[in-house]
């Protein structure tokens, strides 16, 4: 037990650790714990908007279910390109190449803010046509609109928040990618409620406020980041020579960030579609799911840190020609995985209706809220396997394997058994709530059983 205390702690602090040698165990621990807990943060963000929201009105609650549902291009784009640049950069640490990781990096930012400034320009000017495209009431459009705008205008906040931390998670600085989020996270706990209900000098914002806080937190954290890549205190130091561009390498990032790009719209894009089915039956069916799943992506948050701890060592050691390292770090990842989520899940499941009753105590909406969580905990250690195993697959640089799976799990399978479900067989939000389950579930089986084929050992980055 000592042990794994005074591994837990170098994690937190930061460990000049090669990740490349040694026991799997204690290294995925190594690079786990911060991101576990970074993703925690992360979680925590998801559902602290919410709780400030539902003291303003059921409205400002599904205006953020619906916004997020459309933003998912954004958090895409972010994670698209964070797929490709832990690629690149953990197999080049892995081959001890640190002008090329630096390289790789610069020129992955900079593909993040031309793709951000693009769609902050597009959804900030077509904000209340894509709310009505969504199913949004009057009531919502008159009273919670400016949310809709303020967070289309400031996604490059979230772009590069995600992309500068998949870079340093993928040199294997994971403890740098913790941080940030605290440093974000904590700035939009604290700023958030002033703007929502104007405390103080600051004005009352209504839902709108949170969309401001949102965005002072995560670009304060943005500015953090750039100063550590650019001062040599990370392992990932780039400078001028690096900020310019180089098309060969930013057409590398690209090829994998292309792919990465499309498997994650393919997987965050479903939930548009199954936000209209659910948006049919009320704001208040819409409300519950949105405190639903945003409790759900509380529990998945730390599973994605094992992910992206497993595809890190996945890179390093296909890197450093050590490809049975790498398949022994994605199985261990995964039973820890499992057994943790698992446990989430059972606590989910059991305590669903205490947990709702924080965020709402409206007689219409808790009903569809402990619905969704009951059910979606069901499967998770289906969805913790599923995390890993996607994950590693993009860690050695294979992403259209996980793209075509999410394609057939998720546009081919989930959708339109929601739609069975929900409407054809008259079940409601709770067919939708079913269908989620049983994709994710056959994400995983899917993805296990390629992923024993061992083409992914064969992959060039």
């Amino acid at each position: 037990m000592k042990r794994w205390w005074s591994l837990f702690l170098e994690a937190v602090r930061g460990s000049e650790r090669d990740y490349t040698v040694g026991p799997v165990g204690p290294a995925l621990v190594m690079l786990s714990v911060p991101m576990v807990l970074e993703m925690a943060m992360e979680s925590l963000f998801a559902v602290v908007d919410v709780f400030y929201a539902s003291r303003v009105s059921a409205d400002a609650v599904a205006t953020i279910g619906v916004t997020e549902s459309m933003l998912t291009i954004v958090y895409t784009v972010a994670m698209g390109l964070g797929i490709g640049a832990t690629a690149v950069v953990a197999r080049r640490s892995g081959e001890k190449d640190e002008l090329g990781a630096a390289q790789a990096a610069a020129q992955s930012i900079a593909l993040g803010l031309f793709v951000a400034l693009a769609i902050g320009v597009f959804g900030y000017f077509n904000a209340e046509r894509l709310m009505r495209l969504m199913g949004a009431t009057p009531s919502m459009l008159d009273s919670s609109l400016g949310y809709t705008k303020v967070m289309f205008a400031g996604n490059a906040t979230v772009t590069l928040l995600f992309l500068n931390n998949a870079i340093f998670r993928g040199a294997g600085d994971p403890a740098i990618a913790m941080r940030m989020l605290w440093i974000s996270n904590a700035i939009n706990i604290a700023v958030c409620p002033l703007f929502i209900f104007g405390i103080g000098p600051f004005p009352e914002m209504g839902v709108t406020g949170a969309a401001v806080g949102t965005n002072i937190g995560r670009g304060s954290a943005v500015l953090a980041q750039l100063w550590m890549l650019t001062s040599g205190r990370a392992r990932i130091h780039i400078t001028r020579a690096q900020m310019r561009l180089v098309p060969s390498v930013m057409l590398n990032v690209c090829r994998l960030s292309g792919s990465g790009f499309l498997q994650i719209l393919i997987d965050t894009s479903s939930y548009i579609g199954l936000v209209r089915v659910i948006s049919t039956f009320g704001s208040e069916a819409l409300a519950g799911y949105t405190i639903g799943i945003r409790l759900v992506i509380f529990a998945m948050m730390p599973a994605w840190g094992l992910g992206n701890a497993a595809a890190t060592m996945v890179g390093q050691a296909l890197g450093a020609k050590k490809p049975e390292r790498a398949e022994e770090s994605v199985w261990t990842a995964g039973k820890y995985n499992a057994i943790v989520l698992g446990l989430v899940g059972a606590a989910f499941i059991i305590f669903a209706p205490r947990i709702i009753s924080i965020y709402s105590s409206d007689p219409a909406v808790v009903p569809y809220a402990v619905g969704c969580l009951r059910i979606v905990s069901a499967g998770f250690v289906f969805f913790a396997y599923g995390l890993v195993l996607t994950q590693a697959f993009n860690g050695a640089g294979d992403t259209w394997t996980p793209t075509w799976i999410n394609l057939g799990c998720f546009w081919l399978w989930q959708i339109p058994l929601a739609w069975l479900l929900a409407i054809h067989f008259a079940m409601g939000p709770q067919g939708v709530f079913i269908a989620m389950t049983v994709a994710f579930s056959t994400l995983a089986v899917v993805s296990g059983v390629i992923f024993r084929r061992g083409w992914w050992k064969t992959r060039t980055v």
